[in-house]
């Protein structure tokens, strides 16, 4: 985005942009960097929540039951992902019309979408058996694990990679 000229774009992408709340959170000298703290607490929240049980599927701590860590975790990996949704939605809002060009923005939104979708799979699949689990989880769960693990270390590198691009 040229701030020179303004924002560039398909409409309904400017007018988020240059909406009262995009205006405020560009303009504010604590408004953006408090967004910017929250989503990558969030974020720290989810994804090392995330990656610790994706590390039991893996095999890591195969002597801790699975069933009592995922009751653990998944109220922290919930807690990041309501503190990060809201937040990367108002980082979105703040800069429309460059990020919805930018290619790491839309690659990170995609694997996003990807982990998200894999984590719902896990839990309609291998998950619901997670109480009968002995020590190794099944091969699919294992799967699932190693999968995520790619996903949410694709979608922290491309969020970082989005300043670059």
């Amino acid at each position: 985005m040229d701030h020179g000229q303004g924002p560039a774009g398909p409409g309904w992408l400017v007018a988020l942009e240059t909406s009262g709340l995009g205006e405020a959170l560009r303009q504010s000298v604590w408004v953006y960097p408090l967004v910017e703290v929250l989503h990558i607490l969030g974020l720290a929240l989810l994804v090392g929540a995330v990656a610790a049980f994706d590390l039991r599927l893996l095999g890591v701590g195969c002597r801790l039951p699975a069933s009592p860590l995922s009751r653990l975790l998944l109220p922290v990996a919930a807690t990041g992902l309501a503190l990060t949704v809201p937040t990367g939605t108002l980082l979105f809002i703040s800069e429309a019309t460059a990020l919805a060009a930018n290619p790491a923005f839309l690659a990170k939104m995609a694997l996003l979408v990807l982990a998200l979708a894999n984590i719902a799979l896990f839990h309609h699949g291998a998950g619901r058996t997670i109480a009968a689990w002995d020590g190794r989880p099944p091969p699919m769960a294992r799967v699932a694990g190693a999968v995520s693990l790619a996903l949410w270390v694709g979608v922290l590198a491309l969020g970082r990679l989005i300043a670059y691009l």
